[in-house]
């Protein structure tokens, strides 16, 4: 079985990314800095002093729009979470077809992210990797950033006349949060073709 990539998935918008983003006020440079610098140094070794260098402004600054570290941190994964999204979604609203044609154009549309060169992986998959067990408020943030994709999952499967929607909620989370690891650590897109086998399979093609 050959799986050709959705063309409709490749419009003319760039792939998403976090990186070169334009600052138009000293709250938006510090934002840029940390999201940049969580990218390429990941949450941990990533200091604030730092994130105020690259910005170019004072900590001082900095502090007066994000009241510490974690705050800061927040913000970001709010930010990046609702950019993510919008582009994810935008990408999915050009793909016709049936449920099954649109759940396998996820994996085109991740294909294009994986491919960009400033890709860096999933922020929140990023951030829990490096969070405490103990960190709830981080690991809900990551919950709630799901949670849109999974109700968008489950509407098509409630569309395709699947008695239980969830369990394809499941799979879908399992291929597409195991494809974005799998294409960080390598650096090879193709995983994402390898996902959309699975779910093509799964859905009966």
């Amino acid at each position: 079985m050959t799986i050709e990539l959705n063309s409709d998935a490749f419009e003319t918008a760039p792939a998403w990314t976090c990186i070169g983003r334009k600052a138009a006020n000293p709250k938006d440079r510090v934002l840029n800095a940390a999201t940049e610098l969580f990218c390429h140094h990941g949450f941990a070794a990533t200091g604030v002093d730092t994130i105020a260098s690259r910005a170019g402004t004072a900590k001082s600054t900095l502090y007066a729009h994000f009241k510490s570290k974690e705050k800061l941190i927040d913000a970001v994964l709010e930010r990046e979470g609702k950019a993510w999204r919008d582009w994810f979604f935008g990408r999915l609203g050009k793909i016709k077809g049936t449920p099954k044609d649109k759940l396998c154009a996820v994996f085109d549309i991740l294909a294009e992210w994986f491919s960009d060169p400033e890709f860096y992986g999933c922020p929140f998959i990023n951030a829990i990797g490096e969070a405490t067990s103990e960190n709830e408020t981080l690991r809900n943030a990551a919950k709630v950033h799901k949670s849109h994709v999974n109700l968008w999952i489950q509407a098509q499967a409630m569309e395709l006349g699947m008695e239980r929607p969830d369990d394809l909620v499941r799979e879908m989370t399992v291929l597409v949060d195991g494809a974005i690891v799998a294409a960080q650590v390598s650096r090879d897109s193709d995983f994402a073709q390898v996902a959309k086998s699975l779910i093509a399979r799964r859905l009966g093609d």
